[in-house]
């Protein structure tokens, strides 16, 4: 057994780091060829060629008890010799590569074609003679100088496409910068436990050099490749390497090799790195994958497709090293394994907007078509049949150029329609919101998460750390049969308890956790590792004696067996050997199930006694309930001694070793609770928002931090129930989860105590999958252990805790609480209704302008024979009403206001019948407006009528004062927008969106300058100051009229419809859903593009590119960023993600804790796949009968998903 651990000899404890300048006895190529090895041929290597891990780390010149020395020069020297630990990112795109991208637009490239037409003919006259016969249209320009003219209106056209163009591209240039930040900031997160100058500190990832001793413990993600030291009960998980998804045991004896990527799923140890970044096992996957994606790196990049089991890693005696093969994806277990994925749907806001903006794109592209064909139809009768005239072959060009005038008309009318501010005001919004989130300590992982949190309306929260604040002091202790009330004075406990007792606390506590002096004078002790085992170490302390130096007698390398904590366990133990040849073992763990272990207890003159189960009822009745009512955690403490009389025993069967074992004490643990959190969880109450607490404590102490919380209210009806009661309610005869036996219990469940991540993931599971209740439930769930894995993914948003939580947790959330603490989730609540709320403003102004303008266009162009508003006009009115817009609707900072209403739901629609009521009224008053202007302005100002103009007729003051009116209006309209549920205060807190104040102060400048000097291009000419105020006026009269619309009410107007619907399960064609069967995900926007792919769809409005760059951001926010694409879902995450979480619920499951025989069960249950090792656990007894393994044992072993083990992380920034 002793073989599991570092041998320390003479040499191993002096061989201090030599650090003289030199170059190192090991070179890179020798150590990559290492770490390609895999079990006894890696033993075999470090054999031959170093000796042993020791040889090694003198070759390497560092100690494997002190780590390196840690001087500034050595460090550099490593990384020049053996590389730095990163793995370079991909090149973002550049300002020229993105404004390519912009011209891909199908509307603009028209335009473009357009405007170079109109452009060339211009410079065609006739000869005056002919003039006149080419129709009255053609002819009244009497000034030479006039005619000359005629290019401005195409030259302003591609001037305004440019500016289109370049604002489009500065956007996503700018989203990508600040979203590469993020991805720096994420980054700078991870931080990794080394060794150096004997001191344990924490360094960022990328700081990590070859040489390196690392403390490895459950949770983490490791950085680089190492080879083992000395380990305790380490098992890792190799799925993101081998595919293989059982848990590998790393011990000296067979298998010493760490690899980068992979997760510690049970135990701790120390590695000394050996390879890291592009030398380490992930890095060469990488290397491998940005070699061939730089081959093929045109605009259609043919992505890189990775199976997860890429790498098959040989283990074959003959030759070992790695092979690198496709597996085949006709591979007959590849169909299978897809059938069983769980559809997650894709950001629900992102399909609505999508289908909206197809519908409203083919109703644009309708009456477009429509007033092109009318214009050109009235302008032939007009010419040939009403004015008789023949057709001249020299006025051909000038009728081309009319029909070029008519197309432009028509392209214009497109623009306007097609929304294609849409998808930009969504990524602003969010972007502007995980920016904003980031400061309120959510660290936002996936876009859609952000969004999706808005509808919450259920969030099933953890106790420890995030309800309390996760910092733990023992107060009250049952010590030689008394209860102490506070921790008792050393001299009131016997000599040998107590010598028994802080010895237990020394070895059995994790060797990472330790008490250190405040960072303040006066300040409490920092606590650093696992909570609960800070406070046991404090309660040593407070006996007034020290642990460490019992560490520094028992250095972790002498410990003889650890039996890591786990929840099938819920207890920790600790061997150590003596001189005589007899064992000590300690152990620690939760009360009640240790106690059931227990034979013997400590008394008050220093003696064992008989422990009975009468006695354990007693104490459980007078001591442990009383301790959970109040709150407290309640640990036992024990110990075993086995006399070498009874000879070696079978350290692997544990059932044998925890039994009889000699009580020493019982300790209540407080934890307090957050004094902030009473309030959020008010707020989220008051919010719609049902908050559960899921936790592995005690039912009793559950219930008592529930009701300091608010969570359990008194006079309630509620259900506070234990894991073994909620698996008995829901199972039927056979053990099968019924869906109908769940909807009894989770409508009123509040509290649910001592269970496993199983019992989390059937929790939310079952919530999800509940039809009792309309809208379908939205949750939230929190986690920080690796085994909260499945429930985070599963979940509509996994928030990870990122202080307590484990690398593995991280991996599966949406978003990382930096703080741990509950009311950030509020604030994630709030910025969520934040985000729709900011698209439904911008939908409701940004329709106002679409339906205005387009009926203006079309009626003007039919009546008139030309567009009121010129091409070069509208393209500015788009500018501002979807980019201005946009930006200052999205930026729009959460009020607590959002906080008082219930959660929108899932298929709540994005314009609400309000909303619709606001559209159409304030059409209305704009229409009138306009035709008033159109067809009796030049009465009402005394001016000259602007309609019926010839070709390259001069701007008139009639269609100037149009056009400006219809910006003011807009300008108004938009203050209007900021309120979409019907409140009549559209200023209220308008100062505090310094973005959107600027943005419309802006827009009224800019706008000044275009009619007073616009002349020509912008066909305006000066207005007097009278008519500019009366254009304002007309302007703020739609102030006033919203008003009178906010008195209506939405209630009469039966008439109205809400619009905007995501895609119901049901309105999926039936060979749509068949194709959707190879997706691991449904994401509607990319079914609505399927579905209407016309001409414009390809690249209507640059929706493609906007949802390309979201997409590309999803993509570049893993760990090593910028390797997947939109296109590529089975992707290279697969490398570096969380192991593959499968949990079949079909498979009855055994109830493991509080029973005494499931306990003697347990040590038989086969291990599973995931039994990882942290307070809570997942356990699935695999039966013999079970299907899914008979059937096909492929699946067993290989992860559920084709792509990635957490297919393709999609960090979806």
């Amino acid at each position: 057994m002793a073989s599991n651990s570092f041998r320390e000899s003479k040499r191993g404890r002096h061989a201090q780091a030599n650090h003289d300048v030199g170059d190192f006895n090991c070179s890179l190529k020798e150590l990559r060829s290492l770490m390609e090895l895999r079990g006894p041929e890696g033993i075999t290597r470090i054999q031959e060629c170093y000796g042993d891990v020791q040889g090694l780390c003198t070759r390497l010149k560092t100690s494997p008890i002190d780590g390196l020395g840690g001087h500034a020069d050595d460090i550099a020297r490593r990384k020049e010799e053996f590389g730095q630990n990163v793995i370079p990112p991909k090149k973002p795109k550049t300002f020229l590569q993105l404004v390519w991208e912009a011209l891909q637009d199908v509307t603009l490239i028209i335009l473009e074609v357009a405007a170079i037409i109109s452009l060339g003919l211009s410079f065609y006259r006739p000869p005056d003679a002919e003039r006149e016969n080419c129709g009255k249209a053609a002819g009244g320009v009497e000034d030479e100088g006039e005619a000359d003219t005629g290019w401005i209106e195409g030259a302003a056209i591609l001037l305004s496409v440019v500016c289109v163009v370049l604002v489009t591209a500065f956007n996503d240039w700018s989203k990508e910068k600040q979203f590469r930040g993020l991805q720096s900031r994420i980054e700078q997160e991870q931080k990794f436990t080394v060794v150096r100058g004997g001191q344990v500190i924490q360094i960022h990832v990328a700081e990590i050099v070859v040489g390196d001793v690392a403390q490895v413990k459950y949770g983490d993600l490791l950085p680089a490749d190492g080879v083992l030291i000395q380990g305790n009960d380490l098992k890792i998980d190799e799925s993101s390497l081998t595919g293989e998804s059982d848990h590998v045991k790393k011990t000296l004896d067979n298998d010493p090799m760490l690899l980068s990527g992979t997760h510690v799923m049970e135990g701790s140890g120390k590695i000394l790195i050996t390879a890291v970044g592009v030398n380490s096992q992930t890095g060469i996957i990488y290397t491998l994958l940005g070699a061939e994606e730089d081959e093929d790196d045109d605009e259609d990049e043919k992505y890189v497709e990775l199976d997860c089991s890429f790498i098959a890693i040989c283990k074959s005696k003959g030759g070992a090293g790695v092979e690198m093969q496709p597996l085949n994806s006709d591979d007959g277990g590849e169909e299978k394994k897809k059938a069983n994925l769980p559809k997650k749907e894709k950001s629900v806001l992102q399909g609505k907007l999508t289908k909206l903006a197809v519908q409203i794109g083919k109703a644009g592209l309708f009456m477009s078509g429509l007033t092109v064909i009318i214009l050109i139809t009235l302008f032939m009768v007009d010419t040939f049949w009403i004015q008789g005239l023949p057709w001249v072959a020299d006025c051909t060009p000038i009728y081309i150029q009319f029909c070029v005038k008519f197309f432009i008309i028509g392209v214009t009318v497109l623009v306007v329609a097609v929304p294609e501010g849409l998808p930009l005001a969504v990524t602003i919004s969010l972007a502007y919101s995980v920016k904003k989130m980031m400061k309120d300590n959510n660290l936002v992982r996936h876009l859609d998460a952000c969004e999706t949190m808005g509808n919450a309306t259920a969030i099933c929260s953890d106790k420890t750390g995030t309800l309390t604040m996760n910092r733990m002091t023992v107060v009250q202790a049952y010590l030689g049969d008394r209860h102490y009330r506070v921790v008792p004075e050393p001299d009131l406990i016997p000599g040998k308890v107590l010598d028994l007792l802080v010895m237990g606390i020394g070895v059995n506590c994790a060797y990472t956790s330790k008490i250190m002096s405040p960072e303040k004078e006066g300040g409490l002790p920092r606590q650093v590792g696992n909570k609960t085992e800070c406070a046991l170490l404090g309660f040593a302390l407070d006996l007034r004696r020290d642990y460490m130096t019992i560490r520094n007698e028992v250095p972790e390398e002498k410990l003889f067996k650890v039996y890591t904590f786990n929840s099938v366990r819920k207890s920790m133990s600790t061997v150590l050997k003596n001189a005589d040849g007899s064992y000590r073992m300690f152990s620690k763990g939760a009360s009640e199930i240790l106690l059931k272990k227990c034979c013997k207890i400590m008394t008050a003159n220093g003696e064992a006694k008989v422990f009975k189960s009468r006695d354990r009822d007693h104490v459980v009745k007078k001591v442990i309930e009383p301790m959970a009512s109040e709150g407290l955690r309640t640990i036992c403490l024990a110990y075993r001694d086995f006399p070498p009389a009874d000879g070696e025993p079978d350290w692997e069967n544990e059932t044998d070793i925890l039994t009889g074992l000699t009580c020493l004490c019982v300790v209540g643990i407080e934890d307090p609770v957050r004094p902030e959190v009473p309030d959020a969880i008010k707020r989220c109450q008051r919010a719609g928002i049902t908050v559960r607490m899921v936790t592995g404590d005690n039912i009793n102490t559950a219930r008592a931090i529930a009701s300091k919380c608010g969570i359990l209210q008194p006079g309630d009806d509620f259900l506070c129930i234990d894991g073994k009661e909620f698996n008995r309610r829901i199972r039927n005869e056979l053990g099968e989860i019924e869906q109908e036996r769940i909807d009894k219990i989770w409508p009123k469940l509040r509290v649910l105590a001592r269970s496993s991540p199983t019992d989390k993931h059937t929790l939310v599971k079952g919530i999800m999958d509940s039809t009792v209740q309309e809208p379908r439930q939205v949750v939230a769930v929190t986690g920080d252990g690796t085994n909260d894995g499945p429930a985070l993914k599963k979940a509509d948003v996994g928030f990870a805790m990122g202080i307590a939580g484990t690398d593995v947790a991280k991996e599966a959330s949406d978003i990382i609480l930096t703080d741990d603490n509950f009311s950030s989730i509020v604030k994630a609540v709030m910025w969520g209704r934040n985000v729709y709320d900011s698209i439904s403003k911008f939908l409701q102004f940004q329709l106002t302008v679409n339906v205005v303008a387009v009926i203006v266009a079309f009626t003007g162009a039919c009546i008139t024979q030309d567009s009121p508003l010129k091409a070069v006009q509208m393209l500015w009115v788009n500018l501002i009403m979807d980019t201005f817009a946009s930006l200052a609707l999205a930026t729009e900072p959460p009020t607590e206001s959002l906080l008082l209403r219930k959660p929108y739901g899932r298929n709540k629609p994005l314009i609400s019948r309000t909303m619709m009521k606001n559209i159409l009224g304030h059409a209305v008053y704009q229409l009138t407006i306009i035709f008033t202007l159109l067809f009796a302005g030049e009465q009402m100002f005394d001016i000259d009528s602007g309609r019926y103009a010839p070709l390259h007729a001069p701007p008139s003051e009639h269609y100037t004062i149009v056009f400006n009116t219809f910006v003011m209006m807009q300008l108004f309209n938009e203050i209007n927008a900021r309120k979409i549920h019907g409140e009549r205060n559209v200023f209220d807190g308008i100062f505090k969106n310094m973005i959107f104040c600027s943005i419309v102060f802006g827009t009224f400048v800019i706008q000044i300058v275009i009619v007073q000097f616009g002349g020509k291009p912008f066909s305006c000419v000066c207005l007097t100051i009278d008519q500019w105020l009366w254009c304002v006026f007309l302007g703020f009269g739609c102030l006033l009229w919203g008003q009178v619309i906010t008195t209506v009410p939405t209630s009469r107007l039966k008439f109205l419809k809400s619009a905007g619907h995501g895609t119901q399960q049901e309105e999926i064609p039936e060979e749509e859903l068949e194709e959707m069967e190879d997706l691991d995900e449904i994401d509607h926007a990319e079914m609505e593009m399927r579905r209407g792919q016309v001409l414009w769809c390809r690249g209507l409005g640059r929706i493609q590119t906007q949802i390309r760059v979201v997409n590309a951001f999803r993509d570049t926010m893993s760990p090593y960023e910028g390797l997947e694409t939109p296109e590529s879902r089975n992707s290279i995450h697969n490398f570096m993600t969380t192991p593959e979480f499968r949990i079949e619920d079909s498979e009855p499951q055994i109830p493991l804790i509080d029973d005494t025989e499931g306990e003697d069960d347990l040590a038989t249950l086969p291990s599973s796949p995931n039994q990882n090792n942290n307070a809570v656990d997942m356990v699935i007894p695999l039966h013999k009968e079970s299907p899914k393994i008979s059937g096909n044992p492929e699946s067993a072993v290989l992860p559920a998903c084709p792509g990635s083990p957490l297919n393709s992380l999609e960090t979806s920034l």
